[in-house]
């Protein structure tokens, strides 16, 4: 049986986007013509995993060379938020920077989750510089038959 995905090309749309300004030497955060940021929303955006078991969603991101005091989780109106800021090194004068490949500076990832989840049973970890998100599903809730009366 062959896993179905759903496309989208907004995230394609993007990804092609960060190649093309990588190509041109337009790092995210950096300006571009006419004096704009290239991202306004974030400086730069971390790899995510997401995994479906029949008990919870599993996330995973990518954060290396940061700790968990430099991150923050949290779930608001059906939506996850993950944020945080990877700070630059100190350049030091004895110390000759060649190539800086790295992206540094804060960034925001937003999840719309959905309604089977159970927004308050999100558990966190951090280990190797790799996030991990556990969310449970939740029961889908009964509607409720409310009976009117005709006069």
């Amino acid at each position: 049986m062959a896993n179905i995905t759903r496309w989208n090309p907004i995230s394609e749309l993007d990804d092609l986007m960060s190649r093309y300004n990588r190509l041109l030497g337009l790092t995210p955060g950096s300006e571009g013509p006419g004096g704009k940021d290239l991202f306004s929303s974030s400086d730069w955006t971390p790899a995510v995993d997401i995994k479906e078991t029949p008990e919870a969603f599993n996330i995973e991101a990518e954060l290396p060379g940061m700790s968990k005091d430099d991150v923050k989780v949290t779930v608001q109106n059906g939506v996850l938020s993950i944020q945080g800021e990877r700070k630059h090194e100190e350049e030091t004068k004895d110390k000759k920077q060649h190539r800086i490949e790295r992206f540094y500076g804060r960034f925001l990832r937003r999840f719309t989750l959905p309604e089977n989840v159970d927004e308050n049973s999100v558990q966190a970890s951090f280990k190797d510089g790799v996030l991990s998100l556990t969310l449970t599903k939740a029961e889908p809730a009964e509607p409720k038959a409310i009976e009117v009366d005709v006069q």
